[in-house]
C-alpha cells in the first residue's frame, strides 16, 4: 500500500508538471498562431497594395516609352532636315 502511494504520488506529481507545461505551451502556441495569422493578413494587403503599385508603374512607363519614342523620332527627323539644309547650304 505503501509502494503504491509513492507511485500514485509521483504519477500525479508526473501528470500536474506536464499538464501545466503543455496548457503553457498549447497557450503559446495559439498565440503565436493569432499573431502570424495577423502577419499573414497585413502582407495579404501589402502584396495587393504593391501589385497595383506595380500595375501603375508599368502603365506610366509605357506611356513615358512611348513618349520618348515620338520625341526621339522627331529629334532624328529635325537633324535629317538640319543635315539636308546644312549641305544645301555647303554647297551653294
Amino acid at each position: 500500500a505503501q509502494e503504491d502511494e509513492e507511485i500514485y504520488d509521483k504519477l500525479a506529481c508526473w501528470c500536474e508538471t506536464n499538464d501545466k507545461e503543455k496548457t503553457k505551451a498549447i497557450a503559446d502556441a495559439e498565440a503565436k498562431i493569432e499573431e502570424l495569422t495577423t502577419k499573414i493578413e497585413e502582407l495579404t494587403a501589402l502584396s495587393a497594395r504593391l501589385n497595383t503599385e506595380i500595375k501603375n508603374l508599368e502603365s506610366e512607363v509605357a506611356k513615358n516609352q512611348e513618349a520618348l519614342d515620338q520625341a526621339t523620332a522627331i529629334r532624328e527627323k529635325q537633324l535629317a532636315e538640319f543635315n539636308a539644309e546644312e549641305k544645301d547650304l555647303l554647297e551653294s
